[in-house]
């Protein structure tokens, strides 16, 4: 994973803005509100991109991690107390996930009322990066985000599936056992047919948890 040193990490008051304010400065417009279904290529950034996970993927891998704050995570707990988990993919200087973060928080609200919830991977923390980390954790706080984020180790069956996604950001919805529903939402969801096809899919999870 390239490492992007993009955050000032003098220990001042005014530390979220000096951090967002370094990351605007290099890429332009991050932070502010991204375009219908706007995305960075993962090659770009730097990232290994294979061929689309979902593809024949139908169950999103078990694994075992830590969220920002090293509590332990494991995906039987986490999907099986949720009748529908929004997986959001992200990392750190993606104009449009980190645009995209307040939509993400409203919508953990209002899954939160429907027994859901949203779930961060940011693709930078994977191996529980303590630098990155720390970035991640920044950013998520100068957003408002208090949903979880979580990593795995990079060479678990999960750390593979998230090398192998090709855009950024991308959106798993998984069903209380696991599943994977329908095709990921490729790019930020800020348009009203992004929207809709993501509340099908988590009408679909939920509909699937209560058979």
């Amino acid at each position: 994973m390239l490492r992007h040193d993009v955050c000032d990490t003098t220990r001042i008051s005014s530390l979220l803005e000096d951090k967002l304010e370094s990351l605007e400065k290099e890429f332009p417009g991050c932070g502010s509100t991204p375009s219908a279904g706007e995305s960075v290529d993962a090659s770009t950034a730097g990232m290994t991109a294979g061929a689309n996970a979902s593809s024949e993927a139908t169950k999103f891998p078990s694994f075992t991690g830590k969220d920002l704050d090293g509590n332990d995570v494991n995906s039987d707990e986490l999907f099986s107390k949720n009748k529908v988990t929004v997986m959001n993919f992200w990392f750190t200087t993606c104009k449009p996930c980190v645009g995209e973060l307040g939509d993400l928080e409203k919508l953990n609200q209002e899954l939160a009322e429907k027994g859901g919830q949203v779930v961060g991977v940011n693709s930078f923390t994977l191996d529980g990066n303590k630098g990155e980390i720390a970035d991640a954790k920044d950013v998520l706080s100068k957003k408002g985000v208090t949903y979880k984020n979580i990593w795995f180790k990079s060479d678990s069956e999960a750390g593979k599936f998230t090398s192998n996604l090709f855009s950024f950001p991308t959106t798993y919805v998984i069903d209380q056992n696991g599943n994977i529903v329908g095709d990921p939402i490729v790019g930020a969801i800020s348009s009203a047919e992004q929207r809709a096809a993501l509340d099908k899919l988590i009408d679909q999870a939920i509909a699937n948890s209560e058979q």
